[in-house]
């Protein structure tokens, strides 16, 4: 998509460049296409993610759960029975994000928020299943050394 990663002997530093749309079968990861999905918001042109149909029999339906969050940022989003096409709007907005008692919606959605866009997470304790502490680390690797 276009960032610069680094890996050193005890980090990985992220450098944004200008993030391009992508259009990739997601079938072997899943997981990280959600993250994917997020990311999008702030690349130039249509992401397309494909072959995501297993999203609907998680936790939640996930594909449902991802399409309508998205909207409320502001996205522009296609649900297909199992891909998402993400536009992203020319400026994101507020958006108070629903989980769906879903770890992995309240961990990607997150992300929204290093932005200049602030967005409120509902029910951020979903985390607790996987990572108890997520927003502590977050806040801690979100702020500047």
């Amino acid at each position: 998509m276009g960032a610069t990663i680094t890996w050193g002997d005890d980090f990985i530093a992220c450098t944004r460049g200008e993030l391009h749309a992508i259009d990739m079968d997601m079938n072997h990861i899943p997981d990280a296409a959600m993250t994917i999905a997020t990311t999008a918001l702030f690349a130039k042109g249509t992401t397309t993610l494909r072959n995501i149909y297993n999203w609907r029999v998680k936790e939640t339906d996930r594909l449902f759960a991802m399409a309508t969050e998205l909207r409320k940022v502001g996205a522009e989003v296609e649900e297909g029975h199992d891909y998402i096409r993400i536009t992203p709007p020319a400026k994101l907005q507020h958006a108070d994000i629903g989980t769906y008692n879903d770890h992995r919606m309240a961990m990607c959605f997150s992300l929204v928020a290093l932005s200049d866009t602030p967005v409120t997470i509902l029910d951020p304790k979903c985390t607790a299943k996987t990572f108890p502490d997520y927003f502590e680390q977050l806040a801690r690797m979100s702020t500047p050394a």
